[in-house]
């Protein structure tokens, strides 16, 4: 039996539909990946089969007492706890029983109606004993103070945080939207194989092709307000939807072919309407229904972006850069040039200063010392994940027209 179901889900905003009769359904153990295009629904199917967001139209069954939780792509974390109270929120339920049993075992009863043999079974049910382990393990595990602040932490940082909370709650269906975001190389690394040696099922979005292969037994795209299943990663994936494209196209040419040519003979003279038969004439308003109601799949998007003036040879020059957060050093004597036509990957740790460094780059940032010089007629064009909500995962060099000048972090 599956651990949960969804059935016929309709969801539209105004117009556009988002799911149009879609079915899904998740087994035990099964690691799917959900992908589509931005904007098709993913995240809202996500919310629905967590029970945060109703549909519009459908069924959504889950098996009895099965534990479901989501990891948003912003999370929501409190702002004055710090690490360790906030990933022991993921263990609330054991922690409370754990407290409950404490309390009546010391007299305390405080109006307690379960016997301490009743409490004991039930922490044991949640695996209440060791939840302090469990937190401290997620912690190590994901590179986490557990005495720093919230209010102090990167986005990477509290990405991680949200993971922990979510992974210590140990549920049997965990969702994750886009996890891949804001963890650097190392972290993705752990995840991926610890999301492999997970028991429970996992259903996850993301637009990171390596992250889908290492980890999915199962792809499920999002494709014109409809559900489709495809066994095995998203190599296999990319190999059957191609053939499914094709076929896709074939069949669509040749129903507008037969619509031309019924257009054409609808459209002859006096003594061809006296002859035409019924049924052809419904076969015509068929295939007219048909190609109006027809969503073709989307083609590739090109974007080109005007280089304008052509630049200088050099856009950015750092010389003996110093910058420092209190004891935190960001950049220590740092030299570093970028030419036109440069492409650079800024790689490390979550909270190592990757975007500080980038804002010094770009001028928004002054060093503590040492200098940062641009080049003449330089056009910026920066995207922070966080104060844009976009998603960068795609490679930008698809989209930027030769003579651009990018520094691609």
């Amino acid at each position: 039996m599956a651990l949960l179901t969804i059935k016929n889900a309709h969801l539209a905003y105004g117009h556009w539909p988002l799911l149009n009769g879609a079915d899904f359904s998740l087994e035990e153990g099964e690691r799917v990946g959900l992908i589509g295009r931005n904007g098709t629904g993913k995240t809202s199917l996500l919310k629905i089969i967590a029970g945060i967001n109703p549909m519009d139209d459908g069924e959504r069954t889950l098996r009895s007492g099965l534990r479901i939780a989501l990891v948003a792509q912003e999370p929501l974390l409190v702002g004055d706890a710090n690490i360790f109270e906030s990933v022991s929120e993921g263990v609330r339920e054991a922690r409370e029983l754990r407290r409950r049993y404490e309390n009546l075992a010391m007299g305390e009863e405080d109006g307690e109606t379960a016997s301490l043999d009743e409490l004991q079974s039930l922490i044991e049910l949640h695996d209440g004993w060791t939840w302090e382990q469990r937190v401290e393990a997620a912690l190590s595990h994901l590179d986490l103070d557990g005495t720093r602040r919230i209010s102090e932490l990167s986005g990477g940082m509290k990405k991680r945080v949200a993971l922990a909370q979510a992974l210590v709650a140990q549920p049997d269906v965990l969702l994750l939207d886009e996890p891949t975001n804001h963890l650097d190389m190392d972290a993705i690394t752990w995840l991926e194989e610890l999301l492999r040696a997970r028991r429970g099922a996992l259903l996850f979005i993301t637009h990171d092709r390596a992250f889908l292969d290492n980890v999915t037994t199962r792809i499920v795209e999002l494709d014109r307000a409809v559900l489709q299943s495809y066994p095995g990663n998203y190599t296999a994936y990319e190999t059957t939807k191609s053939e499914q494209l094709a076929f896709e196209a074939t069949v669509n040419a040749k129903s507008d072919k037969l619509l031309a040519q019924e257009e054409v003979w609808i459209r002859k003279g006096v003594e061809a309407r006296r002859t035409r038969s019924v049924s052809r004439i419904a076969r015509l308003e068929s295939l007219r229904a048909h190609r109006q109601e027809r969503r073709n799949a989307l083609g590739n998007v090109r974007l080109d972006v005007d280089a304008g003036m052509k630049s200088g040879k050099l856009v950015a020059e750092l010389t003996e850069v110093h910058k420092a957060f209190g004891s935190l050093v960001i950049a220590n004597d740092v030299n570093l040039t970028v030419l036109r036509g440069d492409k650079l990957g800024l790689v490390g740790k979550n909270g190592v200063g990757k975007t500080t460094l980038l804002k010094m780059m770009l001028g928004e940032l002054e060093p503590d010392a040492g200098k940062v010089r641009t080049g003449t007629n330089i056009s910026v064009a920066y995207f922070d994940q966080l104060r844009d909500g976009l998603n960068l995962n795609a490679t930008l060099a698809e989209f930027i027209s030769p003579g651009s000048e990018w520094i691609e972090i």
